[in-house]
């Protein structure tokens, strides 16, 4: 009897699951097994391999087959001649430390009272009377850089008269 490891298919229409199983060559895909050794799960971000190493190298031993895309799974695993490449997903955040976060941020410091249209436009009065305050001082420092240009532009009349 020819024995393959392959994989069966589970789930819905659009999100598949498979589990790893060893089985008859001549059984159909998703028909009787011999047994379970494993889950692949694609859709997850990474993709969920679960395979039961011990199992694995007893039925390869025992000369079962692997299709190629248990081949594949088995080399990521690092089962079949090759290093362990999986990668892992980050952990979860817990409820409890969501909400410890959110009740420090509750009792911090308030960020900012709100403000309606009337008390923006309340804020922004005053300022415009101290711009209007700053414009003279622009107009004293508008006025000396003339005093510096006119200086400037003797300097090359002074050249033109020597030469």
């Amino acid at each position: 009897m020819a024995v393959k490891i392959r994989l069966k298919r589970m789930g819905k229409i659009r999100t598949p699951f498979y589990r790893v199983v060893v089985a008859d060559s001549r059984t159909k895909r998703d028909g009787r097994v011999i047994e379970e050794i494993g889950t692949y799960n694609p859709k997850a971000e990474p993709s969920i391999i679960t395979i039961d190493g011990e199992r694995a190298q007893y039925w390869l031993g025992v000369g079962a087959q692997p299709s190629e895309a248990v081949a594949a799974l088995l080399k990521i695993t690092g089962d079949i001649g090759g290093n362990n490449t999986m990668k892992f997903a980050e952990e979860k955040r817990s409820k409890e430390d969501i909400f410890q976060d959110a009740l420090k941020e509750l009792h911090a410091e308030p960020k900012a009272d709100a403000v309606t249209k009337k008390a923006a436009a309340k804020k922004a009065e005053p300022k415009a009377d101290e711009a209007k305050a700053d414009e003279p001082a622009a107009d004293e420092a508008k006025a000396d850089e003339p005093k510096a240009d006119d200086a400037k532009a003797d300097e090359p009349k002074a050249d033109e008269a020597k030469a």
